[in-house]
Formats: structure tokens, C-alpha cells, sequence
């Protein structure tokens, strides 16, 4: 056959559409990896913090009554109150990432404060920086996250990426108190605050690695093609015509007391994390009262510390509950949480590692579900609200656990504690579907 009629019937190759989405996704692959990675060190670095098991030592040391280093405690709590919701309007109205590089450098500066003057007004001080890290972090952490996977078209990870976050912020926290030992021994308070400050330092080099794309409101090149299909440097990376910081709040705000959805799910991430989270500060003291030596009460922390490691893991495989399976989740860990604490001996602390499992599972569970249902462009407003929701129960419950306690001891207390989780497993049953996670995010 004559070449020419060979290339007149030879088949013309069309590129299939299938081929560029394909590649695309491929291309995406890289940055989901990316994210996760600085997520994964900045939650590490964040909770690797070597003064924890000591701050309260110095603070005794120093010569702070009991009284006074609760009132720290409360200064502590207030603070992240206060500039929870305003710093995720901000975060919202500037930038994330901006907001996740500057919260640790907060309770460095904090850190670095009470060893150069140990005194209650430094103390105060440093817990009010730190307070505020924690409340620039709070939201803005979450929103990033989501709206970056978002746009990545893999917010199916969203559970996956917060679930191992939530591990490894309880391994750093867990490493810090076995590598504070010995660097305690060798170099007492300046030593481990030094080293506290350090990391800080580097989880704020770590949050400046965080990929931040704010679609613009209105493009100042139009484009026909969606973003799903456009190459990933083509989106924009800031708004053209960004909401400021009072129109952020209005958003936030609004959109969090509007609509059903959105509001019971900001309701659930108190609901659920509150009770649980105020206990983890007395598990200590129940693990004195079955009556082990004062040596051996960090090895029975360290269950729970496993248990909560196994919850954050769960999180994809929960991630399917529905309302009545959720519900149930809640059921078993207030079950075992109860029937752990009553033991009054050791091996409770195996049931009570279910419970914190359990719990940690439906912590991140909560949040995902919250992530999901947030529409607007608050989100990081948003999720503070839910945040200073949190705070403020946890604030309620310190009072009423100290008066349980002292009535009837910790054991009794934690007991009762569970009570909640049943009252918010009848309302998740009862509760129209708008409280499931709606399907496809």
C-alpha cells in the first residue's frame, strides 16, 4: 500500500479526556503527601514539650500555694476563651498558615518568661501566651487542612490525616515525658524549658512549610475550565477580594447558628470532647487510689496513652458510623469508663484504655463531621466557635469534678462522668439525619 493511503487510513489518536484527569490526580498524589508530612511534625513538635510533667513542680518550687497554680490554671482556660473565636476570624480574614507559624512562638516566648523570672506574675504571663498559642492554632489548624484537601478533591482523607495527627500528638507527648527525665536529671528546669522552647521554635519552621491556597471571590482571570481540571499553580492563592477580619466573624458566626446542620454538629464537638478531656488531667490521681506505688503510676497512664493511639487510628474505619453506630461508639466508652474507674484496682486501667480509645475515635469523628458540614468561608471561624465551646464545658466540669471528688473520691467521679455520654447517645439517636455525616465528603 502507497504510503499516503497508508497514512489516510491509519487511525488518528485522539487524547482521551480520562488521560489529563488521570495525570492530574497523579500530580496531587505529591501535595496530600506533603500536607500530611507537615501536619504529622507540626502536631508532633507542638505537644513535644519537655516542661510538661514539671511545670507544675516548678510552679511548687518556686513557692505557689495550691490555690495560686489553680488560679494559673484558670487564667490558662480563660484566655484560650477569649481569643479562641476572634484569632479563627482572623485566620479566616489573613491567612492560616500564618496564624499555625506565630502560635508557637507564643508559649516560647512564655517558656523562656519563667525561667528568666520565676514569679506568679511571670507564670501568669506565660500561661496567657500560651493560652493564646493554643487558641491561634485552634480552628485555623483544621480549616487549612480541610480546605487544602478540599481543593486537592481528597477531603475522603480528611479523617485519615486527623485521626493520625491525633496519634502523634499523644506519641510526642509521651516521648517528651521520657526524654524529660533524663534531661531533668542532667540540667534541671533550664534544661527542659530550653528544650521545650527549642521545639517550638521549630514546629513554627514547620508550620511556614504549610501549603495555603485561598480561592479568590472574584478571579481576576476568568476561566472557564473548573478547578478540578486546571493545573494545581493555576489556582489562586489569595483572594482577589478577601472579607476582612469583622466580616469573617459575621460569616462564622452566622453560618454556625443558622443552619440545623452546622449547628449540631458545632454542639457535638463539646459534647463529645469536653468531659472526656477534663478527665485526662486526673487520670494520675485514679491511678494512685488503687493503690500502686508513685513509680508505677505512669505505666498505667501509659495504657491509656496507647488506647488514645489506637482511637486516632481508627478514625477511616469510623469514619462509616452512622448516627445509631456513633451513638453506640459513645455507649461502650462511657460503659467501660465507668466500669474501669469502679474497679479501684490496676487492671481497670485496661478498660479505661478502651475508653479513651473510644473516645479519641469519636473526638476526631466529631470533627470531621463539623469539617464536612462547614459551607462558607468561615470555616475557621466556625470551628473556634466549637472550640470555645469546648473550653467553656471543660471550665464547668473542673467545678463540678471537684466537688465529686471531694465527696466521694475520683474513682466515683469518673463513674458519674460517663453519665453525659449516654444523655448525648439518646440525642444522636433521636436526632433527623442532618446530624450524619453527609455522604460523598
Amino acid at each position: 500500500m502507497p504510503r499516503a493511503a497508508a497514512d489516510a487510513v491509519r487511525p488518528v489518536s485522539v487524547p482521551s479526556p480520562w488521560e489529563g484527569l488521570m495525570t492530574i490526580a497523579a500530580a496531587r498524589v505529591p501535595a496530600t503527601r506533603r500536607l500530611a508530612a507537615t501536619l504529622y511534625g507540626y502536631a508532633f513538635l507542638t505537644e513535644f514539650v519537655l516542661l510538661y510533667p514539671f511545670y507544675v513542680l516548678l510552679f511548687a518550687d518556686t513557692g505557689l500555694s495550691v490555690g495560686q497554680i489553680s488560679s494559673l490554671f484558670v487564667i490558662w482556660s480563660a484566655t484560650s476563651i477569649v481569643v479562641e473565636v476572634p484569632s479563627g476570624a482572623w485566620a479566616d480574614a489573613v491567612s492560616r498558615r500564618l496564624l499555625l507559624v506565630l502560635a508557637p512562638l507564643l508559649p516560647a516566648a512564655g517558656f523562656a518568661l519563667w525561667l528568666l523570672a520565676s514569679s506568679y506574675p511571670a507564670f501568669a504571663v506565660g500561661f496567657v501566651l500560651w493560652g493564646a498559642g493554643g487558641a491561634l492554632r485552634s480552628g485555623a489548624l483544621e480549616a487549612l487542612v480541610f480546605t487544602e484537601l478540599d481543593r486537592l478533591a481528597a477531603t475522603d482523607r480528611y479523617a485519615r490525616l486527623t485521626g493520625r495527627a491525633r496519634t502523634t500528638e499523644v506519641l510526642a507527648a509521651a516521648a517528651s515525658a521520657a526524654v524529660a527525665v533524663p534531661v531533668f536529671a542532667v540540667g534541671g528546669y533550664p534544661a527542659v524549658g530550653l528544650a521545650s522552647v527549642l521545639a517550638c521554635l521549630l514546629a513554627a519552621a514547620v508550620a511556614a512549610r504549610f501549603p495555603e491556597h485561598r480561592p479568590a471571590r472574584q478571579p481576576a482571570v476568568p476561566t472557564s475550565a473548573p478547578d478540578s481540571l486546571r493545573p494545581l499553580d493555576d489556582l489562586p492563592a489569595e483572594g482577589a477580594d478577601e472579607p476582612g477580619w469583622r466580616d469573617s466573624l459575621r460569616a462564622g458566626l452566622a453560618e454556625a447558628r443558622a443552619g440545623h446542620a452546622v449547628r449540631a454538629a458545632v454542639l457535638l464537638v463539646p459534647a463529645v470532647t469536653a468531659v472526656w478531656g477534663g478527665l485526662d488531667e486526673y487520670t494520675s490521681l485514679l491511678a494512685r487510689e488503687t493503690g500502686v506505688a508513685e513509680a508505677a503510676v505512669p505505666l498505667l497512664l501509659l495504657l491509656l496513652w496507647a488506647g488514645m493511639t489506637v482511637g486516632g487510628l481508627l478514625a477511616p474505619v469510623g469514619e462509616r458510623l452512622t448516627n445509631r453506630g456513633y451513638a453506640g461508639l459513645l455507649v461502650l466508652a462511657a460503659a467501660t469508663l465507668a466500669a474501669g474507674a469502679l474497679v479501684g484496682r490496676p487492671v481497670g486501667f485496661l478498660l479505661l484504655a478502651v475508653a479513651f480509645a473510644a473516645f479519641q475515635l469519636a473526638t476526631v469523628l466529631a470533627d470531621v463531621r463539623l469539617q464536612a458540614r462547614i459551607t462558607g468561608t468561615a470555616r475557621a471561624t466556625v470551628t473556634s466557635v466549637a472550640g470555645m465551646a469546648t473550653d467553656l464545658t471543660i471550665i464547668a466540669f473542673y467545678g463540678g469534678y471537684g466537688l465529686l471528688a471531694g465527696a466521694a473520691g475520683n474513682g466515683v467521679a469518673f463513674a458519674l462522668a460517663a453519665l453525659p455520654y449516654l444523655a448525648v447517645a439518646c440525642w444522636l439517636v433521636s436526632s433527623p439525619t442532618w446530624t450524619e455525616r453527609p455522604p460523598g465528603k
